[in-house]
């Protein structure tokens, strides 16, 4: 008897346990969007694979926290799908999902309202929650409400996002009517993302925005940088005329002649030199970059370690000329002087063994094998190096 009064007891225990979650509904995809029409909520979904290890953390340790539960469970109709299996497989090619975990927030006829992703905590969690969960993304298409006139800031904002990447036309009017219900408050920092991320040129509405709102931005960023978002802006067209689309290269006598009457000729060289360094490794023209990057960073401390290391990484692959790489070595070296890592004494290590400096080299690349290895990093190439010098 006592065995099987254990038995009940952890029988009753493991059904109480699994239920101390956001009740998951069991149903067809269609029956669930039903059911969030029918109850006038949205759909709550956790887009998962099988094999992703913060899928699990958030199934184990998030989703059964009492508040996300408490606030789940009475807001929304909540799925769980494996894109991999079943059903899934259609929902994550129709809501394009393309990392584990996702977080789908449906209105009842399917339309996305929000999408999100990765592991959260419990603030993060229910915080998304909370915004995808307003009254007017329920009942009504936004894109409709937002060309009937709605000007709630949370749903612009939402609006906004979800449309950043895939109808950025539709997100820069939605941008306006958000940052225009903003004048007399204060400006967060992921409205200062936003507004820059609209700003393509002085003619947009944002740019009287951006102008006007000065004091708040340089709060969330040095004055230098908001100068140098402004000298961008004022010729961002110049710079796309620029570049000649057939042979890839910038046209610098097309670039000078328009933008200096804009910004001067000293912003239009440090412009000129800041395009070319972000533009031509992505094109591979590495010829161009070195030049480019010999004047850019020129006075190595007016730039961060980091930015400097990027540039040292890239003359340690694609340049040979000796006196481009004993400037390297110093951008290398700037960054390892602030804190040694795996990764900038290996670039440093790879620039001495490229200028000649064997001692160099070898201890420095000990140096970032031993590191990595402490990290439980890859120390592969650190060690091919090694075995080069020996």
């Amino acid at each position: 008897m006592k065995k099987t009064l254990t038995t009940i007891f952890l029988f009753v225990f493991l059904i109480s346990f699994a239920q101390e979650s956001i009740n998951f509904e069991n149903a067809t995809f269609k029956e669930i969007l039903a059911k969030a029409k029918r109850e006038k909520k949205l759909v709550f979904m956790d887009a998962y694979a099988s094999w992703c290890g913060p899928c699990k953390l958030m199934e184990k340790n998030i989703f059964p926290l009492p508040a996300v539960k408490e606030y789940f469970n009475a807001n929304f109709i909540n799925a769980r799908f494996d894109m991999e299996k079943g059903e899934g497989r259609d929902i994550a090619m129709k809501y394009q999902v393309r990392s584990y975990p996702s977080y789908l927030f449906l209105n009842g006829d399917g339309e996305v309202v929000m999408k999100n992703y990765g592991y959260m905590g419990e603030q993060d969690f229910i915080a998304i929650a909370k915004e995808a969960n307003n009254p007017l993304l329920a009942t009504g298409n936004p894109k409709e409400l937002f060309e009937k006139g709605e000007s709630d800031p949370a749903f612009l904002l939402n609006l906004m996002r979800q449309n950043a990447q895939t109808d950025y036309e539709l997100a820069k009017k939605v941008s306006e009517r958000y940052f225009k219900g903003k004048k007399d408050q204060q400006l967060t920092r992921d409205d200062v993302g936003m507004l820059l991320y609209f700003v393509k040129s002085p003619s947009d509405s944002n740019y009287q925005v951006f102008k006007d709102r000065k004091e708040d931005i340089v709060k969330e960023m040095s004055e230098d940088i908001y100068n140098q978002f402004d000298v961008n802006i004022k010729i961002s067209k110049v710079m796309e005329s620029s570049l000649n689309q057939n042979t890839g290269v910038i046209d610098d006598e097309y670039f000078y002649k328009n933008a200096i009457p804009l910004v001067g000729k000293t912003e239009a060289e440090t412009a000129l030199n800041r395009m070319k360094v972000i533009y031509y490794p992505n094109v591979g023209n590495y010829k161009e970059y070195e030049k480019a990057a010999l004047l850019y960073y020129k006075n190595a401390n007016d730039f961060d370690s980091e930015e400097l290391l990027k540039a040292a990484w890239i003359f340690s692959e694609h340049i040979d000329d000796m006196t481009s790489l004993k400037q390297a070595e110093e951008w290398a070296e700037k960054s390892v002087m602030k804190t040694e890592t795996a990764e900038n004494t290996f670039i440093l290590a790879k620039i001495y063994d490229k200028t000649g400096k064997k001692a160099n080299a070898k201890m420095y690349a000990e140096m970032s094998k031993n590191l990595a290895e402490q990290q439980g990093k890859d120390s592969s190439a650190a060690t091919q190096l090694l075995q080069k010098l020996k």
